[in-house]
């Protein structure tokens, strides 16, 4: 059975579908939950401490979902590494367009119609280097020897398809993308010296 903080917490998510934060009523909320406000104050101190709540409740869900991406994986065989990274990038980018806290935590672009995120240098923010970071580091040891930038790079692509308008990849064109990625070596130049240069 759910406690009183799971109810306001899923009925605080369903009001933030329906309407912006700012409408969302704390009368409202602790009625959907069917607990009094009382109960509600007791549990978060007010409507901030909720909207922490919620911001910090959807960071957790998605790193539920970055595990179970990088258990389940795209695909068996030698490219098993590759695979499990491109399940995790299109998870990322499943998460961050359903769920506008998800992609405001991963971009830093907070919108007015959102509960505003822990304050900076507090003890509950959560900055989009702190989730990528925290992300990398699930997925090295989920992989074991995999480079920490391979699992960085991974994020990184699902990030730019989050960001930029177009169409939702699919787990194959994320796998070719990031086994083409993978490919080139960590230490390849951008590109070759120019003879103008070389000529200075």
């Amino acid at each position: 059975m759910p406690t009183a903080r799971d109810s306001l917490l899923e009925a605080a998510e369903a009001a933030l579908s329906a309407r912006p934060w700012p409408a969302v009523k704390m009368t409202e909320v602790a009625g959907a939950a069917g607990v009094s406000r009382q109960t509600l104050y007791n549990e978060f101190g007010g409507k901030a401490g909720l909207g922490r709540a919620l911001v910090r409740r959807a960071a957790d869900r998605y790193l539920d979902g970055v595990d179970r991406a990088l258990a389940q994986g795209i695909g068996p065989g030698p490219g098993e590494a590759a695979g499990r990274l491109a399940a995790l990038a299109e998870w990322t980018v499943r998460a961050a367009r359903a769920r506008p806290l998800v992609r405001a935590l991963l971009t830093g672009s907070w919108s007015p119609v959102l509960p505003a995120p822990p304050p900076p240098g507090s003890r509950q923010a959560l900055t989009p280097g702190d989730l990528v970071r925290a992300v990398r580091d699930r997925a090295g040891a989920a992989l074991g020897a995999e480079p920490a930038w391979r699992c960085e790079l991974a994020v990184r692509l699902a990030l730019s398809y989050a960001v930029a308008a177009g169409h939702e990849p699919g787990p194959e064109e994320l796998l070719r993308l990031l086994e083409a990625a993978l490919a080139v070596p960590a230490a390849a130049p951008v590109s070759g010296r120019s003879r103008r240069a070389g000529a200075r």
